[in-house]
């Protein structure tokens, strides 16, 4: 398997230096040449598009035996792969993409499989032959699997399983209590019912020991085997750090969907936070990791509706009266100059948020708002307060 992943990085580098030289070629100027070396590409050539390298890949098998050893449909998938790449740069903003070093490629994909695969406590991959696994879970009835995926890690081997089944589960629809909630530093969490849970510091708590091994890291021989060792203790602990933030963040959504059953958060962009000033704690409190992925996942699971609203100004808005509250960041607690309103700043945040969605399931469903305004929660507070009550009660709706 390690033989594999190193054919598929040579397969994707190969492929990305073809693309990236016909690239060059229609980008050079026609009066000189650059300062480094390039291909001359003729002027008729096709761009190596997906299909073309593929047929080109057929081709070389040919001429290598080294890519006899490897599943045809596997490099095919490291084609497909380097394609999504350009997709996602054209279409999603993302970088050009970069050449794979030696030992970066780290998993390899089986797209198909005629018959289940699994054969016990064992699972049999084509031209690899009967592997031992320990199984995560077992596969339920009716479900099939698609895809398998080798991934190799630091802590060993792990297979990631696609299953298909032909079943329908139904969107959850908007029901029962709602809550809104507003993360941070200062506070991971905030909720509309004045909960607030302090912010975790998964890689402060590690911090030191990959200081140290780091430190002994650069003072190792390129391509050593103690060099080697000494990159799979570091990436264990990098593990254990990913491990616990993510057991942690899954328990507090099962806390928060104990506690109600629809949730409001803001629709926010974590990039741009990543990059700042405070860029090492947003990416160690694991924000939109929790928002994006987490939350959303433990909500359609548990039957609790789960909806984004509009982040501008959610700060600045009183909740009670819906006044605007002008703060900077280091003002934490909000203070309304209309209602007299007292409370901390991520609370009041949370509020106006919940506030939001449940505007915006009155919009959804058609309900009357003549002379809604949302930045005047005084003028529709009695018709909010009514809804609330009325989500509260049960509600008959299929869940899977």
């Amino acid at each position: 398997m390690l033989s594999w992943l190193e054919t598929c990085r040579r397969v994707f580098n190969y492929a990305l230096r073809e693309r990236k030289d016909w690239i060059n070629s229609r980008k050079c100027p026609a009066d000189r040449c650059s300062l480094q070396s390039e291909y001359i590409v003729a002027a008729d050539a096709p761009y190596p598009s997906y299909y073309a390298q593929k047929k080109g890949l057929a081709v070389a098998k040919k001429e290598n035996n080294w890519l006899k050893a490897v599943h045809s449909q596997v490099l095919q998938e490291v084609i497909g792969q380097l394609d999504g790449a350009f997709t996602s740069m054209k279409e999603r903003g993302h970088g050009f993409p970069r050449f794979k070093k030696f030992g970066q490629y780290r998993s390899f994909l089986f797209p198909q499989f005629k018959s289940s695969p699994i054969q016990g406590r064992q699972i049999k991959l084509p031209k690899i032959g009967l592997m031992p696994i320990v199984f995560h879970r077992q596969i339920p009835d009716g479900f099939a699997i698609k895809t398998v995926r080798v991934i190799r890690k630091h802590s060993g081997w792990y297979i990631s399983l696609c299953l298909v089944a032909d079943v329908s589960i139904p969107e959850v629809p908007p029901h029962g209590r709602s809550i809104g909630i507003n993360v941070g530093l200062s506070y991971f969490l905030s909720t509309s019912d004045g909960e607030q849970v302090d912010r975790p510091r998964f890689f402060d708590k590690l911090h030191r020991k990959l200081e140290l091994l780091q430190r002994c890291l650069k003072r190792k021989q390129k391509r050593s085997n103690n060099r080697a060792k000494l990159i799979q203790r570091i990436g264990r602990v990098h593990e254990q750090i990913a491990a616990s933030r993510l057991d942690w963040q899954f328990k507090l959504a099962h806390h928060l969907c104990d506690q109600a059953q629809m949730i409001f958060a803001e629709d926010l962009d974590f990039r741009i936070m990543a990059k700042g000033l405070l860029g090492k704690h947003t990416l160690d409190a694991g924000l939109g990791q929790f928002l994006n992925v987490v939350l959303p996942w433990v909500c359609f699971k548990r039957g609790v509706y789960y909806a984004k609203v509009d982040p501008n100004g959610t700060s600045q808005e009183c909740p009670d009266c819906g006044a605007r509250v002008k703060k900077d960041l280091s003002t934490r607690i909000h203070e309304c100059h209309e209602c007299g309103s007292v409370k901390p700043r991520d609370v009041a945040s949370g509020q106006v948020i919940n506030a939001r969605g449940l505007s915006g399931i009155q919009t959804a469903s058609g309900r009357d708002l003549s002379g809604y305004q949302e930045t005047d929660a005084r003028q529709d507070r009695t018709k909010l307060e009514e809804l609330k009550s009325n989500l509260e009660k049960p509600a008959l709706y299929a869940s899977a």
